[in-house]
């Protein structure tokens, strides 16, 4: 019991103080889950450098970009200034974009342009059929859908278990909401919203380490 206090008293409480005052958006202590372990990217599906890409053990971004990606180049490049440039340095962070074959070249593309203002290491594109991505898209069921190109301006915040986060249920306030995804085409969501969703997450995993490692000492 008094082991158990210590640690409360030490990680947690100011973990919980931390989220509630520095977070000016976000009302949730910690970020529910929307949908429990979803699959993982398809392992036959293709990768732009050949290298296997996978959602487990890491806290991912995920996306579906479809046909069009250098036309909607701006979305990512917000993405990448208001959420990965702050985040990266994570070892565990990834951004995940799946994409319809033949998008290929665009992708390398968009990363050259990308690695001129950033490290792009922690990008990763996976190439299938339109329907396979659809497919794959209904099983994380969601409230939003995809367009007729396979893509979607939304992205997906998915944890080291593959459990899609976001907000549902109450807030702290009482007050009923639900985010599954976050918009691409609004500076201000990813930045009011988004980079609170993330840092609750990133905290949740800090803690675990250091509960952790107290644990060993103890």
């Amino acid at each position: 019991m008094k082991k158990n206090i210590v640690l409360f008293v030490l990680f947690i409480l100011p973990i919980v103080a931390y989220l509630f005052f520095a977070s000016g958006v976000n009302s949730f202590i910690t970020l529910p889950t929307i949908t429990p372990n979803i699959p993982d990217v398809n392992q036959q599906w293709q990768s732009l450098d050949g290298k296997e890409v996978t959602l487990d053990k890491k806290i991912t971004i995920l996306g579906f970009p479809g046909q069009d990606i250098m036309t909607n180049s701006g979305n990512f490049f917000t993405l990448n200034q208001k959420i990965y440039n702050k985040y990266h340095e994570f070892k565990d962070f990834q951004m995940v974009f799946v994409a319809p074959d033949g998008t290929q070249e665009q992708a390398q593309k968009l990363l050259k342009e990308l690695g001129k203002i950033t490290n792009v290491s922690g990008y990763h594109f996976v190439f299938a059929k339109p329907e396979a991505i659809q497919n794959y898209f209904s099983q994380l069921k969601l409230l939003g859908k995809l367009d007729n190109h396979a893509g979607t301006p939304n992205v997906y915040i998915v944890d080291k278990k593959r459990n899609l986060r976001g907000r549902k249920g109450k807030s702290v306030q009482g007050d009923a909401e639900y985010k599954e995804g976050y918009n691409t085409t609004s500076a201000s969501e990813l930045h009011n919203h988004m980079m609170d969703d993330v840092k609750i997450i990133l905290a949740e995993y800090r803690l675990a380490l250091k509960r952790n490692n107290a644990d060993r000492k103890i």
